[in-house]
């Protein structure tokens, strides 16, 4: 342990060392260039402004460069070559993908997941938002359904498989579901094992998880309502339905949104759930999980994985260009 904390002190040390040793140094050196023995011309200054800021910006564009284009580069040009990466197939992995039915699975699992997922982490989350400041333990509650955003996602897969474990007929069950449904006198049921639900069964460790998130985020928005405007509803009659529908929603719309779509990104990349779940077993498999089992398993073929992780990419573009058009009209709107 305490070798492992000096290598961390080392790198965080050296780290900002080398970020301030370069920072300096350049500026240094682009002064020392730019400079002649009677200061700045005119001319000389201009070239030294324009170079300083994108001087500062070279390692972000470089570590962008290495770590997000390249591999976008790299992702497409080995969706065209076969298994190994060397001879070229052309748009025969992408036909494969369409005829292959485990990808057909995959694809309906995930539009599950974006239709059921978002819809209810923000149903709950806004439900809990509202109905939470209305009582005294209120603050209690919505720690509570925060707590899980606190758990990765393999955690919270560990904790859930706990919830619906099955021991086999007569044995004594310690899966909380099964407890439960013996109370009532039902069999208890391998739950991740049943066809159709057991894709339910994993999203609601998702929905556990990011209920809390939405909450905060609706609490914050709900906050920002002019409590004059409410008074006034009241005041004119309204009941309290018709003020959460009429006069909170269409006032929190945009964070609404916000949510959902950023619920939604969460939602295509999902795969830690399903892979400590069940690893795509019983129909469960998903684009992610299918990806990872393409690209790293059985020798690994990178070119139909390639292909998977394309139409992932292609799924969150629409979003997140929805998100950036939206953002930049509120900043023009300012």
């Amino acid at each position: 342990m305490p070798g492992q904390l000096l290598n961390a002190l080392f790198a965080v040390v050296f780290g900002i060392g080398v970020c301030v040793l370069y920072y300096v140094g350049s500026n240094f050196l682009l002064e020392r260039i730019f400079m002649d023995q009677d200061g700045y011309s005119i001319s000389k200054d201009r070239w030294r402004r324009a170079i300083q800021p994108w001087l500062f910006l070279a390692p972000a564009l470089l570590l962008l460069g290495v770590y997000l284009v390249y591999p976008v580069y790299e992702t497409i040009r080995l969706s065209f070559f076969n298994f190994g990466g060397f001879d070229f197939v052309g748009f025969k992995n992408y036909l494969w993908a369409f005829e292959n039915p485990d990808f057909q699975q995959a694809i309906l699992n995930n539009l599950q997941w974006l239709v059921i997922v978002p819809t209810l982490c923000v149903v709950f989350g806004l439900l809990v938002a509202v109905l939470a400041d209305r009582v005294s333990w209120g603050t209690i509650a919505k720690s509570l359904i925060f707590m899980p955003m606190a758990i990765s996602f393999v955690g919270a897969s560990v904790i859930w498989k706990f919830v619906y474990d099955y021991r086999g007929p007569d044995i004594e069950q310690i899966g909380s579901l099964n407890a439960f449904v013996m109370l009532f006198g039902a069999e208890p049921q391998a739950w991740i094992t049943l066809p159709f639900w057991n894709n339910f069964f994993l999203m609601v460790i998702l929905i556990w998880i990011q209920t809390g998130f939405a909450m905060v985020i609706f609490s914050a928005a709900l906050r920002g309502i002019p409590e004059e405007t409410l008074e006034a509803a009241r005041m004119d009659g309204a009941n309290e339905m018709q003020i959460f529908f009429k006069i909170m929603i269409p006032q929190i719309i945009g964070t609404i949104m916000v949510v959902w779509t950023t619920i939604t990104i969460i939602v295509l990349k999902i795969f830690d759930i399903v892979l400590a779940m069940t690893n795509g077993q019983w129909n469960t498999e998903v684009l992610a999980n299918l990806m990872f089992d393409w690209m790293f398993r059985g020798g690994g073929d990178s070119g139909r994985g390639s292909v998977i992780a394309l139409m992932i990419m292609i799924a969150v573009i629409p979003i997140m260009v929805w998100n950036i058009s939206k953002f930049r009209k509120e900043e023009e709107g300012r």
